[in-house]
């Protein structure tokens, strides 16, 4: 499986796809969160997959602080539902490989990805 959660909106995601080679010429399958939400199953794989909701969380988001999150302590089912119910709190661009996760922008992340790409 081959699978990225993007925004289609995001110059970072869109960066990032054509740097790593990432669209449907490649065998991907694209998902713009935005126009096509992410099903509770989908947020489950990920999670198996990442280890926890609060791996797959961006605390970024404005939204983070406009619902004054930072003064909250969260919990897993709390971070599952804040993405479930905005798509602005799921950390992009996620992009799974069979069974590994690529989880955000971070350079070594990037990175990662890149490498088990070119294998």
């Amino acid at each position: 499986m081959k699978k990225i959660y993007y925004l289609s909106t995001c110059s970072t995601c869109a960066a990032i796809m054509k740097d790593a080679n990432i669209n449907e010429a490649t065998g991907f399958e694209l998902q713009d969160i935005r126009t096509q939400k992410i099903s509770p199953a989908q947020l489950e794989h990920m999670q198996k997959l990442a280890g926890s909701y609060e791996k797959l969380f961006s605390r970024r988001s404005l939204k983070y602080k406009e619902l004054g999150l930072k003064d909250k302590k969260l919990t897993e089912e709390d971070y599952k539902n804040y993405i479930l119910q905005y798509d602005t709190f799921l950390k992009r661009p996620v992009v799974i490989l069979d069974d590994r996760i690529f989880i955000g922008s971070e350079k070594k992340t990037i990175q990662a990805l890149k490498e088990a790409l070119s294998v």
